[in-house]
C-alpha cells in the first residue's frame, strides 16, 4: 500500500534535499538524468522540484524508518556502482516514512488491527493459599471440597497435576491418586481480595476489561498510551506488577483477537507469556488442531475426525455450507476460527446471563420425594440471589438440574407461567426425575437473565459477582 505524498514528513523532502546538496552526506554525485554515481565524484545536482519527484517515488515505496544512527546509506549502494533515483530514495522512504496504512480494494483505509491480552492466573486459589501459608509450596495441593461430602477439585496446583489431579475431579478419587494431597476449603474472601488488586493493576492500562472468572480477563490494549502503546510491553509490566504486588503469578497471551489471545496465555504455562502477531496468525492457526477450538469437545472432535480433520489446515478444507450441514450454528464459528477470525469485542460491561445455585448431597437422595424435600432450601438460596440482583435485568426462562447417582445429567428449561415460585420447580423436577428414576446426588435451579427493555445496563462490581456451589 502507498503513502500519500501529503503524509509524508517534512522531514523526508528534507533528507532528500540535502542527500542531493551534500556529496560527503552521500558518497555519491547525482546524474543529470536521475542517476548516481558511487563515490565522492563530481556531478551535477538535482534541484528541490527534482527532490519532489524524489517524494513522489518515496510514495508510491514508503515504509520503514529513518536510522537514529549509524551507517543511513540505503543497502543496495555500493562504491562505483550507477545507482538510479529510485534505487537511493526507496531504502530511504522506507526508513523515513514507517509502514503504509493498509487499504482494501477500494482504497480505503483499513482499521487498525486489534491488540488483544489475555490474562490468567496460574493455579489462582492454590497461588493464593501457598502465598498466605509458605509451608505449603512444593506440596501437593488442592482447594476444593471434602471428600466425605463429595467434594470436587475446584484447582490444584502443578505439584497435584503431576499425579494426574485436574479441576471438577472428585476429591476422593484425587485422594486416591495422591494420598499425601493437602486438601483446604475454598476461602472466596481472600480470592476476591486478590482478584480486586488484581484488576486494579489492569485499569490502570485500560478500562477494556472484560472479566471471565475471578482469575482471568480480557484486555483490549489497542491504542492506548501507556507502555509506549506495545501490547507485549503492557503484558510484561502487568504479570510483573502482579508477581511483586499480589504476589502470585500470571500467564499471558497477547494476539489480534479473543480467540487467539486465550490460546497465547496457554502455550508457556504457568508464568509466561506468548506472542501471536498479526503476520503469524495464519501460520499458527494452520498448525493448530481442531481440540484447541473453542465449541469443540470430545464429541464435535471425533465427529471432525471423522471428516479427515485433525488440524485447522484440514478444517479450511471444509466449506461453510459443508459445517453448517454437520454442525449447525456451531459449523459458521469454525469456519471463521480455523482462519483465526473473531470478531467478538472485549465487553466491560459484561453481563449476566444466568443466575442458579445447586448442591451435591453427601448421600444420594433416594427417590423423587427426597428431591422435592430438598428444593425448599435450593430455592430459598435462588430467591435470596435474585432479590440482590440489577433491576435492569429480567428473569426470560426458567431451568432445573439433576445429576444421577451414574453420573448421567438432564436439564429442564422453560418459562413458567407462575415465575420464580416453588411450585414451578417441583414440576420440573417431577418431570426431569422420571427421565432415569435413579437417585440424585445433584440437585440445581436457576433462571436465564436478558436486559429488561428499555433499561441501561450498569456495570456493578466485575469481581463480586462469581461464587463457587
Amino acid at each position: 500500500m502507498a503513502w500519500a505524498v501529503a503524509e509524508l514528513p517534512q522531514a523526508v523532502s528534507n533528507f532528500l534535499w540535502d542527500c542531493t546538496q551534500s556529496r560527503n552526506l552521500l558518497g555519491a554525485a547525482t546524474q543529470a538524468d536521475g542517476s548516481v554515481i558511487g563515490g565522492c565524484g563530481g556531478g551535477q545536482t538535482e534541484t528541490r522540484e527534482q527532490c519532489e519527484d524524489a517524494r513522489a517515488v518515496a510514495y508510491k515505496v514508503g515504509h520503514g524508518g529513518l536510522p537514529r544512527d549509524g551507517d543511513w546509506r540505503p543497502a543496495s549502494y555500493r562504491r562505483g556502482r550507477r545507482l538510479s533515483m529510485r534505487q537511493i530514495v526507496a531504502p530511504v522512504a522506507r526508513r523515513a516514512c514507517g509502514p503504509a496504512p493498509a487499504r482494501d480494494n477500494d482504497g480505503m483505509e483499513l482499521p487498525e488491527p486489534r491488540k488483544i491480552i489475555h490474562c490468567d492466573c496460574d493455579c489462582f486459589y492454590a497461588a493464593v493459599e501457598t502465598r498466605d501459608d509458605p509451608g505449603l509450596a512444593g506440596r501437593p495441593l488442592a482447594v476444593g471440597g471434602p471428600p466425605e461430602r463429595r467434594g470436587v477439585v475446584a484447582t490444584c496446583n502443578y505439584e497435584a497435576r503431576a499425579f494426574g489431579i485436574r479441576s471438577a475431579m472428585s476429591m476422593a478419587q484425587a485422594l486416591r491418586r495422591c494420598p499425601g494431597l493437602v486438601v483446604l476449603p475454598p476461602d472466596f474472601t481472600r480470592y476476591r481480595q486478590a482478584a480486586e488488586q488484581i484488576r486494579d493493576i489492569f485499569l490502570d492500562y485500560t478500562p477494556h476489561v472484560e472479566p471471565l472468572s475471578l482469575d482471568e480477563a480480557f484486555l483490549d490494549v489497542t491504542g492506548v498510551s501507556a507502555a509506549g502503546g506495545s501490547a507485549i510491553r503492557i503484558a510484561r509490566e502487568i504479570r510483573a506488577r502482579v508477581r511483586g504486588e499480589v504476589r502470585i503469578t500470571v500467564s499471558a497471551g497477547v494476539a489480534p483477537n479473543k480467540f487467539l489471545a486465550k490460546i497465547a496465555s496457554e502455550w508457556r504455562k504457568p508464568d509466561g507469556l506468548f506472542v501471536i502477531t498479526p503476520e503469524r496468525v495464519d501460520d499458527f492457526v494452520r498448525a493448530l488442531p481442531v481440540a484447541r477450538l473453542f465449541g469443540v469437545g470430545a464429541a464435535t472432535a471425533k465427529k471432525l475426525a471423522g471428516l479427515g480433520v485433525e488440524t485447522c489446515d484440514d478444517l479450511r478444507a471444509l466449506s461453510r455450507p459443508l459445517l453448517a450441514e454437520h454442525f449447525g450454528a456451531l459449523g459458521q464459528r469454525l469456519y471463521e476460527l480455523c482462519r483465526g477470525i473473531d470478531q467478538r469485542p472485549v465487553l466491560a460491561d459484561r453481563r449476566s446471563k444466568s443466575l442458579s445455585v445447586e448442591t451435591t448431597f453427601a448421600q444420594d437422595l433416594p427417590g423423587l420425594a427426597a428431591c422435592l424435600d430438598a428444593l425448599a432450601e435450593l430455592h430459598h438460596e435462588l430467591a435470596r440471589r435474585l432479590a440482590r440482583l440489577d433491576t435492569s435485568y429480567r428473569i426470560e426462562r426458567h431451568f432445573l438440574k439433576l445429576r444421577f447417582d451414574d453420573f448421567t445429567a438432564t436439564t429442564i428449561e422453560r418459562a413458567l407461567p407462575e415465575g420464580t415460585a416453588l411450585a414451578g420447580y417441583r414440576r420440573l423436577c417431577e418431570e426431569g426425575w422420571t427421565r432415569r428414576t435413579r437417585p440424585v446426588r445433584l440437585l440445581g435451579l436457576g433462571v436465564r437473565l436478558g436486559d429488561r427493555a428499555g433499561s441501561e445496563p450498569r456495570q456493578g462490581d466485575l469481581f463480586a459477582t462469581v461464587t463457587e456451589l
